[in-house]
């Protein structure tokens, strides 16, 4: 009966449904996100996350990646072959434009 109670609240403080599960975490403080919940927030290998307390609640939500966000704002014409270099060589002509 808790339990019920305690996913209406949820359903009703959020206002839409939510998918509710139990997790263990392990010595080093890991948890494993179950793949229905992962499928439902569009996370995948090597998605990026932020992690929120308020009291003693932790909220996790998945960040949008930058690339999606600004997808079609840019026109390119040629990928560079290296974008690590070609990166980093963006970063150090642009500090020779800052003020020291």
């Amino acid at each position: 009966m808790w339990e019920y109670l305690y996913e209406w609240a949820i359903h009703s403080f959020v206002g839409k449904e939510m998918s509710v599960t139990t997790a263990k975490v392990d010595e080093k403080g890991r948890i494993i996100i179950p793949r229905k919940i992962r499928k439902t927030a569009k996370l995948k290998k090597g998605s990026y996350i932020t992690i929120k307390t308020k009291g003693n609640t932790i909220i996790i939500e998945p960040l949008e990646p930058v690339a999606d966000k600004y997808y079609g704002a840019f026109k390119i014409d040629k990928w560079p072959e290296n974008i690590d270099e070609f990166t980093v060589e963006v970063i150090k002509q642009w500090w020779k434009t800052q003020p020291t």
